[in-house]
């Protein structure tokens, strides 16, 4: 049943999404498909396909239901709005399907948002909350969010995203504005939502704290992940300086990475491998940031120099080539320096286990007494994997000592 439940999702995305473009080509809204949308598509497909991976390998894990709702919510909702955008324009008088599109459409998104920034890091990775104590989090972020459902179910018009069409509501209430055009109401659901977010943010702050072994690595890749909507803040934030596809590709691709960190995390498929990848993401994303700021500071310092010289304002090629071969020459020189400060800053027991290793193998060349070895063996064993016990042996050397008994195979001398 859960195999067929998780077909049916990635089923229904896949087909809501596909009748979603095909609409829009037809109202001529997208007839050149952008990037932006690409990687949207993509990343709530991942939700898609990971929810149902979860909900056919983890059905007891609410996780991957969580996962799946949202999938199936934006396919759904996307080509209801499409649907009724479509008829409006078409036919200018709405049928069941368009109604029902306008309406679903005009409040899945609350319930969408709540599941992504308030419930699914509560519940990751086992499905529970971390304590009863954060149950009032969950509460107040559903009366919240439930509070905006129902307000966008009953507003009196439903009104259109992709085209402006407006289509009366058979069961709204008359003169209800849409949610965010309610001074209190909306405010007061936000406000219980933004509270939920807070709350959920910082039950992954504690459970972390608190978390060791497996339930640490899986928390490591969803802040790994997580990371990228940061930069999406940042680029938010930054929309004067940068252009608008830098905040777009951001969003695509965090939504990518979000659910295919939970997906490893869930499913335990090599859990270690994060460390790797924050280690190398730490150490390259400092270098290309170094590398960048030395390139552009040579070209601008020789710029600089070559108009104070010569007097021309065109920059000359030179000192693109001269910044492109001091890069060159800095790349491996700063990796180290870099890689080795990122060992001694965050990975400090790594850093000295590789040093006390790097010891070892130096008097291990220039030590001859057993006793001497077996001691600095045992010595550092202890240091770099910490074991509760630790204790050596040796098998011992006992071919001299017999007797060469005719018919008797001689043994080989052993090594300890």
């Amino acid at each position: 049943m859960a195999l067929v439940v998780a077909w049916l999702i990635v089923l229904v995305y896949a087909t809501g999404i596909l009748l979603t473009i095909w609409l829009e080509h037809r109202l001529h809204l997208r007839d050149d498909p952008l990037l932006e949308d690409a990687l949207l598509i993509a990343g709530f497909g991942a939700f898609a396909v990971v929810g149902a991976l979860l909900v056919a390998n983890r059905p007891a894990n609410p996780v991957g239901w969580v996962m799946a709702a949202v999938a199936l919510m934006v396919g759904l909702g996307l080509v209801g709005d499409a649907y009724a955008a479509y008829v409006m324009t078409t036919r200018d008088h709405p049928d069941v399907l368009a109604v029902v599109g306008a309406w679903t459409q005009s409040w899945y998104w609350y319930l969408l948002l709540s599941l992504v920034v308030v419930y699914l890091p509560l519940l990751f990775p086992d499905g529970r909350l971390l304590s009863r104590r954060w149950l009032p989090v969950a509460v107040l972020a559903g009366i919240g969010t439930l509070g905006m459902v129902v307000l966008g179910a009953l507003t009196d018009t439903l009104r259109g995203t992709m085209v402006g069409y407006k289509i009366d509501n058979p069961i709204g209430i008359e003169g209800l504005e849409p949610v965010e055009d309610l001074p209190v109401l909306g405010t007061l659901g936000g406000l219980l939502l933004g509270v939920g977010t807070i709350g959920a943010v910082a039950s992954v702050v504690v459970r972390f704290r608190r978390s060791r072994g497996i339930e640490r690595q899986q928390i490591k890749w969803f802040l790994y992940a997580a990371a990228l909507l940061l930069v999406f803040s940042v680029s938010v934030l930054a929309s004067d300086f940068l252009p608008e596809i830098v905040s777009s590709v951001a969003l695509g691709l965090a939504l990518v990475a979000v659910p295919t960190a939970i997906g490893i995390a869930v499913l335990r498929y090599r859990l270690y491998d994060i460390d790797v990848l924050i280690n190398r993401t730490l150490v390259y994303g400092s270098l290309t940031a170094l590398l960048a700021l030395v390139y552009f500071g040579g070209v601008t310092a020789t710029q600089t120099i070559f108009r104070e010289l010569t007097g021309q304002e065109q920059q000359p090629q030179l000192a693109i080539v001269a910044s492109t071969l001091v890069i060159a020459a800095l790349f491996n020189p700063l990796r180290r320096r870099i890689q080795g400060f990122i060992d001694r800053s965050f990975y400090r027991r790594k850093y000295d286990a590789a040093k006390i290793l790097e010891a070892f193998s130096a008097k291990l060349r220039e030590e001859t007494n057993l006793d001497a070895l077996n001691a600095e063996l045992v010595g550092v064993v202890k240091e770099t994997m910490q074991p509760m016990h630790v204790s050596l042996w040796l098998r011992p050397d006992t071919a001299a000592q017999k007797e060469d008994i005719p018919g008797r195979p001689k043994e080989a001398p052993s090594k300890g």
